[in-house]
């Protein structure tokens, strides 16, 4: 049997994503107004950010991975312009419903696919821009998935992974004792979930850190990959060029 970790559990690799489609089914109607008090808005600034460095132009193709609830496909859709597309994909059709109904309510039709990112439905080369916020870490197979949204880039197309990493060691102390004490209550009293929210942290954990992630980039067809820090390492952007 092949394991791998569900937070600090050991668990059979074939029920991480069951379990993980659980947790978002169970804080998907609450997920924005947990993001923003866990964060303080600044998972806002972070998602701009990326935007800026994406650097998405009119008529670009771009695929949005574990999109939830749409804030970076609706920020692409306004910068591809009427002869771009985005799609906005995610493996758990709660959160997308919740994504694609708000988008709707904003006016933005988009194409919308419940979709694995580690066997991604789409031809090779087709993509300018993949991104994917805060959604790598909760991946059974983080290489196939990379590898997969490699196969889908175009040549010299950009992949921006943002994701919560290793936060400055300074800070390393506060930082553990408000994601142990403050998410799991926070989740309890605004989403009535504590155990997804403890889940939060522990699969912060469990994530590779900074240069861990962009060797294992690296090492699925990104030939050159930038790190940037945000907010102390709370969070990375890591951008990866496609050969």
């Amino acid at each position: 049997m092949s394991t791998t970790h569900f937070g600090f559990q050991t668990v059979d690799e074939r029920e991480k994503a069951r379990r993980v489609r659980g947790v978002f089914d169970s804080v998907a109607s609450r997920y924005d107004v947990m993001n923003d008090l866990m964060s303080m808005g600044m998972h806002r600034v972070w998602k701009h950010y990326t935007v800026t460095v994406a650097d998405v132009r009119p008529g670009h193709q771009v695929l949005d991975i574990a999109g939830g609830t749409g804030d970076l496909a609706l920020a692409f859709a306004k910068r591809v312009g009427p002869t771009g597309q985005v799609v906005h994909t995610d493996i758990n059709e709660a959160m997308l419903r919740t994504g694609r109904d708000r988008l709707l309510d904003l006016g933005v039709v988009l194409p919308t696919v419940v979709c694995d990112a580690e066997h991604l439905p789409f031809p090779d080369q087709h993509f300018d821009r993949v991104s994917v916020a805060f959604g790598l870490r909760n991946m059974t197979h983080k290489d196939r998935a990379l590898r997969e949204m490699c196969r889908v880039l175009k040549p010299g197309g950009k992949l921006l992974v943002l994701e919560f990493s290793k936060v400055a060691q300074p800070l390393e102390k506060a930082y553990d004792w408000y994601s142990f004490n403050i998410l799991p209550q926070l989740g309890r009293w605004v989403a009535r979930d504590e155990a997804s929210y403890r889940y939060l942290a522990e699969s912060i954990r469990m994530h590779p850190g900074q240069d861990e992630l962009r060797d294992l980039m690296k090492q699925n067809g990104f030939g050159h990959v930038d790190i940037h820090n945000l907010s102390a390492g709370i969070v990375a952007l890591h951008v990866g060029i496609r050969c």
